[in-house]
């Protein structure tokens, strides 16, 4: 006997959600408060609301204690009795208001002294913890035969074109084996927006995976991040890339630099120094590379072919840190930055722009008036750099050598001898010829420059 079923009912539908549910899910998320960001919050309310107070409290206490010991009643009355003292003192002797205005004068000095001298005492100390130079894998790596006839094969460039590229590629000081990016040394080479992304990931990855491993430092602990690559610009940009890839803090202090050229290294560890000195306990990583990919240069203007065979695969990272308990290679003691985008030659001597067939390129200027532009920016560099490394004994004869030169005495330039304040010297490997002209204005030796 069969029995009769009922079929199940069927299930209510779900309440819609009102505006209101919709907005306050929008506005406030269901996410549990990370209590490492509260505490972070925090201890800088705490640190900079304590040095405010105590901005506005010790100088009123110190003109009040002043205003005690000298029998005034109050702030007022000593201004008072001051002012009438003075009046009364170049009253006596009109030539006593000489002697007023050099206490005065003495005084701003001496405030201006012990101001700088706190400022400087002030002043957080900026250590390196590690660097790392990123290794291509083997099957990256190239030669200049190699690149001669995959430019060749490419039917791009002309028989003159390619050699120039032979001859300036053997003359970069670069060696005969270095790397390329996967997408230029597959066949045929793949040079779009994702081949760009592929090299970009690998070298910043990887120069942080070494960073990682020889300082045992993990992602999290990271509080500023500067990634610097001036042609090539994506968005998302470079440093949320490797933030989204290590999955780092919600607030760590990330910054991105482009378009800076050759300089963008110096002025991102400047960067670096500067929050440093404001982020207390932090830890920053400056990741410095230039992408490949999508700027091989495939015209044949001489002037834009030079980039073809200077620049390849590779990225440097350095960990910097205000912290003292952790263990640190060097300290570093200062960093000048100078600018000369204000001059037309300077400002075009590296100039990203399309030739006359309308291929993207990166022209450089010709060897002597580029030569002029680093000169006169070397110039300008150190003299800053100078009076803050050198001895005493090397800035005084530049000073006298100065002074003869002006009052037209015949006397050859006096180099101050940098080998007195460095040990090591790093010249920006940006062209043979760069790295010659220093070495012979600054004087000095191939071993000091062996390393550029």
């Amino acid at each position: 006997m069969a029995t009769e079923q009922t079929p199940p009912l069927p299930k209510a539908p779900a309440p819609s959600s009102t505006k209101q549910e919709d907005e306050e899910k929008y506005f406030y998320p269901d996410k549990a408060p990370d209590m490492n960001e509260v505490a972070a919050g925090m201890d800088l309310m705490k640190e900079y609301g304590v040095n405010i107070v105590l901005a506005v409290i010790i100088p009123a206490v110190l003109i009040q204690t002043f205003a005690y010991f000298t029998g005034s009643a109050n702030v007022s009355i000593l201004y008072h009795q001051v002012h009438a003292a003075v009046d009364d003192l170049i009253s006596a002797h009109p030539y006593n208001l000489y002697l007023v205005l050099g206490v005065i004068v003495a005084i701003f000095f001496m405030i201006l002294l012990f101001t700088s001298l706190y400022i400087k005492a002030r002043k957080v100390p900026v250590y390196l913890v590690n660097f790392a130079a990123y290794q291509p894998p083997d099957n990256l790596k190239i030669t200049n035969e190699w690149l001669i006839k995959t430019s060749r094969d490419t039917g791009v460039f002309k028989e003159e074109s390619l050699a120039f590229q032979e001859k300036v590629a053997a003359r970069t000081g670069l060696g005969p084996e270095t790397y390329f990016p996967p997408g230029i040394v597959a066949s045929p080479p793949v040079m779009d927006f994702s081949a760009a992304r592929v090299e970009a990931e690998m070298v910043l990855s990887g120069c942080l995976d070494e960073l990682f491993q020889k300082t045992g430092i993990n992602a999290k602990q990271i509080d500023i991040l500067i990634v610097n690559c001036s042609l090539f610009n994506p968005t998302p940009s470079l440093s949320a890339m490797m933030i989204n890839k290590y999955k780092m803090r919600s607030d760590i202090k990330s910054y991105n630099l482009s378009g800076m050229g050759c300089s963008a290294g110096v002025i991102a560890i400047d960067l670096a120094k500067d929050l440093l000195q404001v982020t207390p306990k932090a830890i920053a990583v400056v990741i410095s590379t230039e992408n490949i990919t999508l700027n091989w240069y495939r015209g044949n203007n001489k002037s834009m072919l030079v980039q073809n065979t200077l620049f390849r695969m590779g990225g440097a990272g350095i960990m910097l840190t205000n912290r003292t308990d952790l263990r640190h290679k060097y300290r570093l003691l200062c960093t000048v930055r100078v600018t000369k985008a204000a001059s037309d030659a300077a400002y075009q001597a590296v100039y990203q722009t399309t030739d006359e067939d309308g291929l993207m390129g990166v022209r450089l200027a010709p060897g002597r008036e580029l030569m002029g532009v680093v000169g006169d920016a070397l110039k300008t560099n150190l003299s800053i750099l100078g009076p803050m490394v050198l001895p005493w004994s090397e800035q005084i004869k530049f000073i006298i050598n100065l002074c003869m030169r002006k009052l037209g005495k015949k006397v050859p330039t006096y180099v101050p001898n940098f080998r007195l304040a460095f040990q090591h010297f790093c010249i920006h490997a940006g062209g043979r010829a760069i790295i010659d002209g220093l070495e012979q204005n600054l004087s000095l030796s191939k071993a000091d420059c062996e390393p550029s």
